[in-house]
């Protein structure tokens, strides 16, 4: 079964006119789907439109958020929610086609564990798509894992992926980021594209401010996570030891001065001092912050936390005392 997850926010016109074109793709390649709406604090009739819908098609869920809290917060409900072996994610305002579902989970079955769509053709204004491809670039020289469009709404997931991946803020659009560094297999296809018809894009500039801010959170998560003072450290260490050489130059200065008056200005006239002290507090507040971030890493650490283990195999013999056990 393939879980289909789909928040809207303020997505009544279109929900009608998705569910059917959902149906009409589960009928021609005869696919087992359920189907899960997730309304995220919509302030229109979406939610009432989702419960006719639900009352239409048995195979449909709706779930209803308390507030808006985000699409991070719709998409882990929804996530929550799923039975299916497959989730494929896909957004409500009708430009995600449905008729590509059965390219993702051709996708899947050739090996991937996640398959991120590729809008190689988009049909938003060019102030979204220029900042976008700048931001997809960022990700990927950053993070290692190459895609065209991390942006992307429609992506297909294994559902083992999110018994070790946890959504939270806004980092939905790095979930193959976060899946990569747990070892699963990230894969990619090209996928439709189609104009907006109804309503309104709920993303602005802030989200491209945020989306730097998330994409520093995802790299610390996924490079540094085990090991935080190897990052503290080093920039603790930089900084104590330029305060060093600064005070120790300083230090020279001072003695030269005691013969020649006349080489050097006194030191709390100089702005290295300052510079300096800066230097050694920062580097101290560093070291420590890392010992401190080492300890709650070794805290809280589990083996299986730490490493996915796909599969096992075992000698007859041993294999046939833990099925005793």
């Amino acid at each position: 079964m393939i879980s289909l997850v789909i928040p809207a926010y303020n997505e009544q016109d279109s929900l009608p006119q998705l569910l059917r074109e959902i149906q009409e793709t589960a009928q021609q390649h005869n696919l087992d789907l359920e189907i899960i709406f997730v309304d995220d604090g919509s302030t229109d009739s979406t939610w009432i439109v989702m419960q006719g819908l639900v009352a239409q098609e048995p195979r449909a869920r709706g779930l209803r958020l308390r507030r808006n809290f985000g699409k991070a917060a719709a998409l882990s409900a929804g996530f929550h929610a799923c039975i299916g072996d497959m989730i494929l994610t896909l957004d409500s305002d009708l430009q995600d086609d449905p008729r590509e579902i059965p390219n993702f989970i051709r996708a899947m079955e050739a090996g991937s564990d996640v398959v991120s769509g590729w809008k190689r053709v988009r049909y938003d204004p060019w102030h979204k798509r220029f900042p976008s491809r700048v931001f997809n670039w960022m990700v990927s020289r950053l993070t290692g894992v190459d895609l065209h469009d991390h942006n992307s709404g429609m992506k297909c997931y294994r559902a083992e992926v999110f018994r070790e991946v946890r959504l939270y803020g806004e980092l939905h659009r790095f979930i193959p980021v976060l899946a990569s560094s747990r070892g699963f297999r990230i894969g990619e296809i090209e996928v439709a594209h189609r104009p907006r018809k109804y309503g309104q894009s709920k993303y602005g500039v802030r989200r491209f401010v945020k989306g730097f801010l998330d994409l520093l959170t995802v790299k610390f998560l996924t490079s540094f996570s085990h090991r935080p003072q190897h990052i503290l450290g080093s920039i603790g260490l930089t900084a104590f030891a330029l305060g060093a050489i600064g005070m120790a130059w300083l230090a020279i200065t001072w003695i030269i001065r005691l013969f020649e008056p006349t080489w050097f200005q006194p030191l709390h006239e100089r702005p290295l001092l300052l510079y300096s002290l800066a230097a050694l507090l920062l580097g101290t507040q560093m070291l420590t912050m890392g010992f401190l971030a080492e300890l709650l890493t070794a805290h809280n650490a589990r083996v299986t936390d730490e490493y996915s283990i796909a599969e096992t195999t075992d000698p007859p013999e041993r294999k046939a005392t833990r099925d005793a056990k």
